[in-house]
Formats: structure tokens, sequence, C-alpha cells
């Protein structure tokens, strides 16, 4: 056993063992929700249609007050918390069992439905069944895991003992649930494509290496689905979306994992226009089913996300905050030199443009708002502008200074396409693998329609719709660093990098 499993609770477990009383039985019960016998109680003045009636419920209990022939303790389920009371004149036989129970017991409790004196809703036990014997004790005072770091570590305990935890992934699995339901009115078809890719290709980011033994050949988990996506537009499937987990051998900060869920579409005879509004109606349908408003509340400020969003081009929110044009190279060298970003001579211009835009203009663009027209060498996969051949028709959107949609309208001439990829792969960081993606230009030399295509952070919106500060507090299970043996670094230190 670790060392949480508390001695006195082993004790009980050889108890109940030594008198043939399984503390892990096999069979559960069947039991109603806790929210529904809540909804049935009704209230003091109105009682419920369920008041006086049997119920059977299961769940865990947080602590017992034990006031000698009388037991409360408090019982959680997902859908909610009642309390549970046991008194010796219900529970006959039972009752010295009371003795082997501790908070974080996982107990089935089958009996009347009724109030305490004091009015609060109770299950008044005739039967309790332990289903399973917690060996570590549960936080104490059930205020929950209060350190961070431990809180992210043990989300198996975070969820029932931190209050509105569970309600934070809840919403996060019902904006996945709407924002397909959203798709598929508007004719869109849900597909799976490749977690691991042959080639790096769809973004430009650092991979994850792998190896299959059986082809002797390297293999990178996905960076994002973008070209496969395509693909099936090509083989005319005209509308297709995927909720594609994505992975990317990068830093970790409060907007970044190094796993990480997209929401990536694809549409036929649309392009990056198509896309805005496609995006600033979900958005808010998504604010008014999650949230039961148009504006909502994130980190403090409001913003209202009601359609449509403000655009705004990219040379013009630039010459705005830095006063002198995108295109000034002497001008983006100094400025970024000055910010202390890496501004030597053989520092790509292209890259250093846009780092300099993340630091001068990205965190200030409060929004919603689309940011447009982004410099061609910044978009290898869009269509550049027939009005500008010096930009690209391509959007991010922002909100609270976080990056939550791209898209495009997406480029579908096969030299042209062949022609930028290899100028990407000429640009790469050496250490990254890269090589031009042979096939997906075979596969636009069939032919692919006009097309618009975007990709939304489903991690990033579930925290603007939860108001929560990091992305690990939308995310089940974070990557975190692993904890040495003998301890490891505090909480402070492991996620100072998020601030």
């Amino acid at each position: 056993m670790t060392e949480l499993a508390h001695p006195d609770r082993l004790a009980k477990i050889a108890a109940l063992r030594s008198e043939g009383k399984d503390p892990y039985p096999a069979r559960g019960v069947d039991c109603e929700p806790l929210e529904r016998l809540i909804a049935g109680g009704g209230s003091v003045e109105e009682p419920g249609p369920l008041i006086g009636e049997r119920v059977t419920a299961a769940g865990r209990i947080l602590g017992l007050r034990d006031f000698g022939k009388l037991i409360f303790a408090p019982l959680v389920d997902r859908s909610g918390r009642l309390q549970v009371g046991m008194q010796k004149d219900r529970l006959g036989d039972w009752w010295p069992d009371r003795k082997r129970l501790d908070g974080g017991d996982i107990l089935a409790v089958t009996g009347e439905l009724g109030r305490t004196q004091k009015g609060e809703l109770t299950i008044w036990a005739e039967e309790v069944q332990l289903l399973s014997k917690a060996l570590a004790p549960p936080p104490e005072k059930w205020h929950g895991l209060v350190d961070i770091e431990q809180r992210r570590r043990r989300r198996y305990v975070d969820l029932w003992s931190s209050e509105s935890v569970s309600e934070v992934f809840i919403k996060r699995s019902r904006l996945i649930s709407i924002a397909r339901r959203f798709l598929e009115e508007r004719g869109f078809l849900e597909v799976e494509t490749p977690t691991l890719h042959p080639i790096v290709g769809g973004a430009a980011a650092r991979p994850f290496t792998t190896h299959h033994n059986a082809l002797g050949v390297d293999l990178y988990l996905r960076i994002a689905p973008e070209l496969y996506l395509k693909r099936l537009i090509v083989g005319g499937l005209e509308r297709v979306f995927e909720v594609a987990r994505n992975f990317r051998n990068e830093g970790i900060d409060a907007t970044h994992n190094p796993e990480f869920t997209m929401l990536e579409l694809y549409q036929a005879q649309a392009d990056f226009r198509h896309m805005m509004e496609l995006s600033e109606t979900l958005v808010e349908e998504l604010a008014v089913e999650l949230t039961g408003s148009k504006t909502i509340t994130y980190r403090g400020r409001q913003f209202d996300l009601s359609a449509p969003f403000r655009r705004a081009r990219y040379d013009e929110l630039f010459r705005e905050k830095n006063g002198f044009e995108l295109d000034d190279e002497p001008a983006v060298r100094s400025k970024a030199a000055e910010l202390g970003l890496k501004a030597d001579p053989k520092t790509d211009f292209w890259k250093l443009l846009a780092e300099l835009f993340d630091v001068t203009v990205e965190e200030s663009l409060t929004g919603p708002v689309f940011v447009t027209h982004y410099p061609v060498p910044l978009c290898p996969l869009a269509k550049t502008d027939p009005q500008d051949a010096r930009f690209a028709e391509r959007f991010e959107l922002f909100i609270a200074g976080m990056e939550l949609a791209n898209a495009f309208s997406e480029l579908n001439d096969p030299q042209e396409q062949e022609r930028r990829f290899e100028e990407q792969v000429a640009s790469k960081d050496p250490e990254v693998p890269g090589e031009v993606d042979i096939d997906y230009v075979q596969a636009l030399e069939f032919g692919m329609p006009p097309t618009g295509g975007m990709g939304i952070g489903i991690d990033r919106l579930a925290m603007l719709l939860t108001d929560q500060p990091s992305i690990r507090d939308v995310l089940l299970f974070p990557t975190l660093r692993p904890q040495p043996q003998g301890g490891g670094p505090s909480s402070e230190q492991e996620h100072a990098q998020e601030k």
C-alpha cells in the first residue's frame, strides 16, 4: 500500500473481511441521481412528490457527524449533494457497522426521503451498504484540495471534494456536444483522421516523434488534422469537421498544453468570410447555452459575445500599436531588439514580425475581434487577397487576449502550394523534421473547390465560458512535471510559468 492508506482504515477492512463482509462488493445498486431526489423533495413550504417515499441513492460520504444514536453525513454523486441521516432505531442489526465507516467511503443508502427539524432534505436510512472502502482520507474539513498542484495531479479527488470543479468539466463536455449539433444542423459530417502522421504538416510546430516497428518508419503525433480534412474536400464530402486531439512538443503556460483539443472544419464553396460568420454565431450560441447570456464575465471583465464581432486588419493594428509599417524591416528589428526579442540579422524577418505582433498587439486585443489579412509569408496554406497580393485571406479570433480561432480561404492551387511548402520547409528550424507533403499536392492536382477552413481551440473556449484562468483548469489530466520520489518542486514553482 502507498503512504496514503490510513492504518485505521486498513484495520477496518481486515475486521470486515474477518466477518465475511466484502468491503468491495462486485455488484452496485439501482439508484436515483441525487439531483432527481432533490428536485422531488420540493421545499419546506411546498413538499415535493418524493417526500415520504422510499428511495435509494449511492455516492460518496464526505464526513460523519456522530451524535450518539444519530449520524448525519453528506452524500455526493456527480449530480449533487444530499444529507443522509442514520438512526439507531431504523438500522437495527447494521448499527454496529457504523464504526467501520469513514469520510470518503462509497455507500448505497435506502430509506425514506424527508426533512430534519431544521428543514434540511434528508434520506432517513433504513438500509446501508458499503460499496467501496476508502483507504485514503478525503481533504480535511470538506473544503476540497487547496494546493493548485495537488488539485491537478489528483483530479480524481478534486472533482468531488472541491466545489464547482465538476461543473467546469460538465460544461466543457456540453460545449463539444453543442458544437457538434450546431455543425450537423448545417450539413457538416463528423469524421476521424489519423493521429499518426508520416510527415509533419498542417502547422508550424515541433512534433512528438515515435517509431512504428513493423513498418520500420518514424511517425509523428499530429500537430493538426488540416491536410487530411482537406483531402476529404477533394474527395467530395464538401462539409467535414473533426474534434481532434493534437500534440505539439512545445512550451507550457496558461494557454498552452502539449496535448490539446481543436474543433477543425472545412466547407466547400466558402471562404474566410463565411468562417467568420460561422464562428461568431457558434460562440454566441455557446455563450447562451452554457451561461444563459450573450454577455459573459472572464477574470473580472465583461465581454459581449453578440454577433457580429469587430473586424480589424493585421497591418492597421500593427501600425496603431507600433507607429510604423509592418514591412519597415529596420524599424521592426529595432523595436524587437528594444523589447528583448531575438532580432539579429540571421533571424527570419517574418518570424520576428509575428513575435513582435504577439507582444505589442495580441495581448491588448480584448475583443471579440477578428484580426484579418495576415502577411502571405505567415500563411502557407491560405489564398492571397485578390485586392492586395501582400496579404492572405486569413483571420484569427481574439477574446480576452486569447486566440480562439484561426481560419483561411484555403489555398487550392497545387503549384503555388508546392512552392509555399518548399519555402516553409527551407525556413524551418533545422532540428524540426519537415518535408514537402507531395501526397497532399497530388490531391490538389485532382482539384479542390474554393474552400473555407477553420480551427477553434476547445480548451481556450472552455476557459472563457467557465471563467478559468489556466488551460490546466479545463483539462481533466493536464501535462505536469513528473513528481520525483521524496518530493519535488512546490506548487508555486510548478505553475509559475503560467503567470
